[in-house]
């Protein structure tokens, strides 16, 4: 019978942040893998919680040797508990190959949700959170990253990115040379800490603030590009309106694709439609 290996989403800063469910397995796990032994007792110690299973380091350089005896422990039977420094494990932490390991063994894998970075910056950043792409840490070296972001110009969705403090006023303004000086950002630093801050404004304006130099976690968001307005006719609006609705859109989200997609008012592409004279019977648009 294998064991089950549980992912914990530790909390950014705050220890009140954690949950019963967690306090709960920290107690009675067989094993915990954790990325920071220090870090480890520093919570259980401010949660209350004695810890009783045996303790393993868990991070980048022993990720791979620590695998075979962790993977014995869940053959055996053992609930592993998985945590990192801060957040959800394997998100830009050490975990996936755990997880991938435990899936391919057949054992049950699943999750205590926890406070993460990513969607806690995208939330308090102001930016638009209907769609958006994690893209992780980006390169430290220069040209890697420039050509990473060049290649990011036209991405429409908001884009997460991790950061060091240390590397935060070079990212900005190579972010602002790749997506334009006017794109909207915010940079969140410390979240839930004691000295949380978001800025928020133009990347040139970002990077200015951090040429002065920047302390603590860093978490950047990034407003996704904006399309600018393609030039059709009528005709060629009403067309794409009609192939949207055969594709089974209604008229409305029709017309709301068609406005995603080409940038142009809605006005116009509903004029488009309504100058294409559509069969008697058809539903008005609203």
């Amino acid at each position: 019978m294998t064991g089950r290996l549980v992912l914990g989403g530790a909390p950014l800063g705050q220890p009140g942040d954690v949950g019963p469910r967690l306090r709960q397995l920290m107690a009675e796990a067989d094993v915990l893998a954790v990325e920071d032994t220090r870090r480890l007792h520093r919570l259980a110690t401010d949660l209350g919680v004695t810890l009783t299973g045996r303790v393993v380091t868990f991070h980048e350089s022993v990720e791979r040797q620590r695998l075979p005896g962790l993977m014995a422990a869940l053959a055996d039977g053992a609930t592993v508990l998985l945590l990192t420094d801060a957040g959800m494990p394997s998100v830009s932490d050490p975990g996936y190959t755990l997880v991938r390991a435990a899936i391919d063994a057949g054992v049950d894998v699943t999750s205590v949700p926890g406070p993460s970075a990513v969607v806690t910056a995208l939330a308090v950043s102001g930016l638009p959170v209907d769609r958006f792409c994690f893209e992780g840490f980006l390169p430290r070296k220069g040209g890697e990253r420039r050509s990473r972001l060049t290649a990011l110009a036209d991405e429409r969705r908001t884009m997460v990115f991790f950061e060091s403090p240390h590397r935060l006023a070079d990212a900005l303004a190579d972010a602002a040379a790749a997506l334009g000086p006017d794109r909207e950002a915010a940079v969140c630093r410390e979240l839930t800490k004691t000295h949380e801050e978001v800025r928020r404004g133009p990347l040139s304006e970002l990077a200015a603030w951090a040429a002065d130099g920047v302390r603590g976690e860093i978490t950047l968001v990034v407003a996704g590009a904006v399309p600018g307005p393609v030039s059709l006719s009528a005709g060629e609006l009403a067309a794409l309106v009609a192939g949207e609705e055969a594709a089974g859109a209604s008229r409305k989200d029709a017309i709301r694709a068609v406005v995603t997609r080409t940038g142009l008012p809605r006005r116009t592409v509903y004029d488009a439609v309504v100058a294409a004279k559509p069969a008697a019977g058809e539903p008005t648009v609203r």
